[in-house]
This record gives C-alpha cells, sequence and structure tokens, in this order.
C-alpha cells in the first residue's frame, strides 16, 4: 500500500469500508489520520495494540485479552493490522449487528483457529476477560460465576455440551441468540469499555 505514507486513504480501501461499516467518508478519512499519527508505518503491532488496550485498563491486566483480541482482527495472520483491519475490529465490536458480533465472538474464542470451540478455550478466554475485572467488581458477582472455571461451566452448561464436546459457529450464534445469558457471561462487558473510551478523550 503505497499510499500509506501520504496521509490519504486509497479510494479503494474507502469505498470497500463504507460499503461494510456504517461510517462515513469523513470519520473515516479522520480515524486515519490519527491512526498514522499513531502509527506511522500505517500498521498496528501485536505490542502496540497491547499498549493501546492497556492504557484504557490502567487499573487492569488486558494483556492476555488484548492477545486474542488482536489474534481475531488479524484477518491474513500476519502479525500486524493494518487501517482496513483495524476499522473492521472498531466496527464489529461497536457498530456491527449481533450476527457480526457473534461471528467476530466465534473467532475469539476459536483460540487455535480449528472452526469449532473446545471447553478449554472457553476457559482460556475467560480466564484473559476475569483479568480485567477489577478486584471490586469481581466480588460483585454472582457466586456460580465468581471464578474463571466457574463461568465457563455455566457458559458450556447453557450450550447443553458434554466436557470434551465442541461447538460449531452455527451452535454458537444460535444458542447465544437464544440464550441472553450466554451473551451476558461471554464478554467483557463493553459499557465499561465505552466509559474508558469517555474518558481518554481530551
Amino acid at each position: 500500500m503505497g499510499n500509506s505514507k501520504s496521509g490519504a486513504l486509497s479510494k479503494e480501501i474507502l469505498e470497500e469500508l463504507q460499503l461494510n461499516t456504517k461510517f462515513t467518508e469523513e470519520e473515516l478519512s479522520t480515524w486515519y489520520q490519527s491512526f498514522l499519527k499513531e502509527c506511522p508505518s500505517g500498521r498496528i503491532t501485536r505490542q502496540e495494540f497491547q499498549t493501546i488496550y492497556s492504557k484504557f485498563f490502567p487499573e487492569a491486566d488486558p494483556k492476555a485479552y488484548a492477545q486474542h483480541v488482536f489474534r481475531s482482527f488479524d484477518a491474513n495472520s500476519d502479525g500486524t493490522l493494518d487501517f482496513k483491519e483495524y476499522v473492521i475490529a472498531l466496527h464489529m465490536t461497536s457498530a456491527g449487528k449481533t450476527n457480526q458480533k457473534l461471528e467476530w465472538a466465534f473467532s475469539l474464542y476459536d483460540v487455535d483457529g480449528n472452526g469449532t470451540i473446545s471447553k478449554n478455550e472457553v476457559l482460556e478466554i475467560v480466564s484473559a476477560i476475569f483479568k480485567m475485572i477489577s478486584p471490586e467488581d469481581a466480588k460483585r458477582l454472582p457466586e456460580d460465576e465468581n471464578t474463571p472455571e466457574k463461568r465457563a461451566e455455566k457458559i458450556w452448561g447453557f450450550f447443553g455440551k458434554k466436557d470434551d464436546d465442541k461447538l460449531t459457529e452455527k451452535d454458537f450464534i444460535e444458542g447465544t441468540l437464544a440464550n441472553k445469558e450466554i451473551l451476558r457471561l461471554i464478554q467483557f462487558e463493553p459499557q465499561k469499555v465505552k466509559e474508558k473510551l469517555k474518558e481518554k478523550k481530551p
């Protein structure tokens, strides 16, 4: 992408992003400028992504979660996010339709990328989420979901799976759409993320 240094977004990428997201040309251009300021190379590395994420959660340890989020958005698995992957990521987690968000959530939980989710993968992501919950908030969690193990057990139970069963994307999306409790349990409260983002604005 030879235009990444010029400070202008290529027409093709702009049109593709407008088509796939709800963002306007103005929003995309503004974001592109600030993206280049943060990442002059036009790419975010895993490390940079973790650093950006950590700024939002100074009192927690978001490294593990940030790594999984990064992996799920690194569409071509090259170890960096370009502007297009970054915007798709923003769209999926904030403005995307429920189905799109669940497709993303599935890729987040499918840690080894083999197209199914195991109970251990659920535990891995839930453990990463728990590192982002402050001790105060953790104290307020219900008894049957106040540890990563208990929460993973509860999620797996809602899907009606045995310990060594696997979840396909279809099972995952249909089960989550049919049960609001699963949706609540699989995500890190997006409201908290939005509050953090607001706090960081100048």
